[in-house]
């Protein structure tokens, strides 16, 4: 058997024209463009008195579509500048860099109205956002799932901002929030390795942009989501009073630490206050159970209608359990809540579901936020904004342009299927034709995003 025979009559030499790759980054960047995602960046970056060469909304797109791509330096910018017949005129990397070196506290501002207006017209296009779902069925109409959390980020050489964390790393400690409807980022707020996991401020702060980045017809009932760091008495009377306000719902559903007034509480459950927990797909989960704390903890002091809900499990094996576990075997976790109705059951399974935020984290470091380019501070939470521009974009060509399982894949699949595919330009009758190989798997998906990116409306 020949193994190596596929190799002997093969070359390579350069000095080829007319092919192109990374034909899909061209999705990305005129989805920006049929959005209204470009203009309405460059107009809020624009200076009085200033025109430079290279327009800054446009540069802040192509950057982003750059890390979509998989970029993960400024300098890998060249990846598009140097196929002009396809792109067009792409800033250089030393422009790039000026351009996010431009941006503070007024251009993030701006950048944030402006995704938040683009962000309206898309979900108008969407039909509004898709319903989020757990356990097999949706969370429920017209809810608009937040979930918050926070990561380490590792910085391999001394930056700005950059400290030892809580997990006995080196490197930042950003907090995000992701909308679980359509996978979006909705907002990233960068801080120094040593935040702290719990600070309130932080998360008001988070949670207040990315409120402000859901449509205003879509913010009557939202559920916020989260962990115990979340869990503070600032966040819940702030959650507290936004459900408050006229017309609007917000729920929240928080882990909740166990302490001893809990473990009190727990011990003096009979047994009939447990009910079999739900698992992922709808069905009864073994070994895992789930009960109501609220009637046995003084809660005065929290807001009114907060209810403390109980989960135990059997442990997997290995597991660690605290002293109190330990004595009867059970693993327990607590979330609160203020949610009035449903079955306990229900309102647990929803919680868990949370934990698909650890996947955002993970596809959004895979899209810009595992590296973070420069030594100062601001440059790298302008990087931050580019990338949750990246994750937009991906989510909005997943829910406009693709579908079956392309429409769920993972942007490190989405760039070897998609995204990285190479084509011929052609061109004739004052075109160009990209022309993708017939025998590529996905070119029929890849030619039919192109058409329905096209025919987006122009933005008024």
């Amino acid at each position: 058997m020949q193994l190596t025979a596929w190799s002997k009559d093969l070359r390579v030499t350069a000095g080829g024209s007319g092919v192109v790759s990374h034909v899909g980054a061209a999705l990305l960047r005129m989805l920006a463009d049929r959005a209204g995602l470009t203009a309405a960046l460059s107009a809020g970056l624009a200076r009085a008195g200033r025109w430079p060469v290279h327009d800054r909304g446009r540069v802040l797109v192509d950057l982003a579509v750059m890390i979509a791509d998989g970029g993960e330096a400024i300098s890998d910018i060249d990846v598009l500048r140097h196929q002009r017949e396809v792109f067009g005129s792409v800033a250089s990397d030393t422009t790039v860099w000026r351009a996010l070196d431009e941006i503070g506290a007024v251009q993030s501002r701006r950048i944030a109205k402006a995704r938040a207006a683009v962000r309206a017209r898309m979900w108008q296009l969407f039909g509004g956002p898709p319903a989020a779902r757990a356990a097999g069925r949706d969370i429920g109409t017209g809810v608009v799932v937040l979930d918050i959390d926070s990561t380490i980020v590792i910085a391999h050489s001394d930056k700005e901002g950059a400290a030892a964390t809580y997990k006995h790393t080196y490197g930042f400690h950003p907090i995000l929030v992701t909308c679980d409807n359509t996978a979006e980022l909705l907002a990233v707020k960068l801080r120094p390795g040593n935040a702290g996991a719990n600070t309130a401020a932080d998360h008001l702060d988070v949670l207040a942009q990315a409120i402000g980045q859901v449509p205003a017809k879509h913010r009557r009932h939202l559920l916020i989501r989260g962990d115990s760091a979340a869990s503070t008495h600032a966040v819940l009377d702030w959650l507290h009073e936004q459900d408050s306000k006229r017309g609007r719902r917000v729920e929240y559903s928080l882990g909740w630490s166990i302490g001893e007034a809990e473990r009190a509480a727990i011990t003096a459950l009979p047994t009939s206050a447990w009910s079999p927990a739900i698992d992922a797909d709808g069905g009864v989960r073994d070994g895992a159970a789930v009960a109501e704390l609220t009637g046995l903890l003084n809660v005065a002091g929290w807001p009114a209608g907060m209810r403390v809900v109980v989960r135990r499990e059997r442990p997997h094996p290995g597991a660690q359990l605290t002293l109190f576990e330990e004595r009867d075997g059970w693993r327990y976790t607590a979330f609160v809540t203020n949610t009035p109705t449903g079955a306990l059951q229900w309102l647990e399974v929803r919680h868990r579901a949370h934990a698909r935020v650890e996947d955002r984290i993970r596809c959004a470091k895979d899209t810009g936020l595992r590296r973070l380019p420069s030594r100062e501070f601001a440059i790298n939470a302008a990087w931050c904004t580019a990338a949750a521009i990246a994750i937009d974009l991906i989510a909005w060509l997943q829910l406009i342009g693709l579908d079956a399982d392309l429409a769920k894949a993972e942007p490190k699949r989405l760039r070897y299927r998609i995204l990285h595919t190479a084509a011929r330009l052609v061109h004739g009758q004052r075109r160009r034709t990209l022309r993708i190989p017939a025998t590529w798997p996905w070119a029929e998906q890849i030619t039919a995003a192109f058409n329905r990116i096209a025919a987006i409306p122009a933005p008024g």
